[in-house]
């Protein structure tokens, strides 16, 4: 029946103001309708609060799963960091010469004795005139004795030439050395290669120099009867301790030699070439890949996304609380209200 009345006085608004029903009836009808506000709004409000802490939940979730996959991404930015610092990668560098630093050419000839030696230029060199005999030696040569490195007893002579200069105009140097007997069944000459002449003729000890280079470097060989050609191409190693090594690397072409002298010879002649390969000194040193103000910035924001992730489920979980608390204190005041 109260029902009725409400529902009677929200129709015919009108009647009510005439004063149909008295002061105690109208009060009742107000107080009425608020309780049929009171057990239809609530059920509406409680739908719309249910569906925001499903979102809510959802953003939640949504969150806690970003921070896993942040919490993820730094492990494995850590992992990434601590591999590349075991495992540096090799940079190799090449910077363009005109003129290289000559380099010292170390000859071991043993019985055999330098007949020429001549800087030519643009790979043209002449034929031999008289091939056997004594010529022009032209290059910067000096001779050194020392006591081998390896077993410190046996003396050692060692004929040290100024080595090639001008990449640009194709330098080269041209030596023939003549041997007059043999008791080997092969006939080779050892030869080693150092980067600096100029570093072996400054240098207050040749001796301890040459024993040195004879400890670091690689020792080839030219044989007798052939042309020899030597294309040089100089590499730099840069060591973890900042120190610099130097070493050669060489192609090396042999075409032999074909004795044009009118009398059978038992001696030997050897001829050998030396030539800059390329104007390009090649550069190498390990680089290590992993940067630490990389990996520092990236940590930061993966943090920073976490602190706000963590920041934001905090926020959400105190506004559910918060509007759980007020759908039950709107509850229990329409509760009273209609008591």
């Amino acid at each position: 029946q109260l029902n009725e009345d409400v529902e009677r006085v929200s129709e015919n608004p009108t009647e009510e103001r005439e004063g149909e029903m008295g002061v105690h009836e109208d009060s009742s009808s107000v107080i009425l309708a608020d309780g049929e506000l009171g057990t239809t709004t609530p059920s509406m409000r409680f739908s719309k609060t249910c569906l925001k802490n499903v979102f809510s939940v959802i953003l939640l979730f949504i969150y806690l799963l970003l921070m896993a996959v942040a919490v993820f991404l730094v492990y494995q930015t850590i992992s990434d960091f601590r591999e590349k610092l075991k495992h540096p990668v090799m940079s190799v560098t090449y910077n363009e010469v005109s003129l290289y630093d000559a380099p010292g050419i170390a000859f071991y000839p043993g019985k055999a004795r330098l007949l020429s030696c001549k800087h030519h230029y643009y790979d043209r060199i002449p034929p031999l005139i008289n091939p056997g005999q004594p010529g022009d030696i032209e290059c910067t040569t000096q001779r050194i004795n020392y006591t081998d490195p390896f077993t410190n007893q046996t003396m050692k002579y060692a004929l040290v030439v100024q080595g090639p200069r001008d990449v640009k105009k194709r330098e080269l140097v041209f030596l023939q050395f003549h041997l007059n007997e043999t008791d080997q069944d092969f006939s080779a000459i050892d030869y080693l290669l150092f980067s600096s002449f100029q570093e072996f003729v400054s240098s207050p000890e040749k001796a301890k120099f040459m024993k040195d280079c004879e400890s670091s470097y690689s020792s080839w060989k030219f044989s007798a009867g052939f042309r020899t050609w030597v294309k040089m191409s100089l590499v730099k190693t840069k060591e973890e301790d900042g120190s610099e090594t130097v070493e050669f690397k060489q192609e090396t072409s042999v075409v032999n030699y074909i004795d044009q002298r009118t009398k059978p010879r038992s001696d030997q002649l050897f001829f050998v070439v030396f030539e800059w390969k390329d104007p390009f000194i090649q550069t190498v040193q390990d680089i290590i890949t992993a940067n630490p103000w990389n990996m520092i910035a990236l940590l930061c924001g993966i943090f920073l996304a976490l602190f706000k992730a963590a920041d934001f489920a905090k926020l959400s979980v105190k506004w559910m609380i918060k509007i759980r608390r007020r759908h039950l204190k709107r509850t229990r005041q329409v509760t009273n209200h209609i008591s």
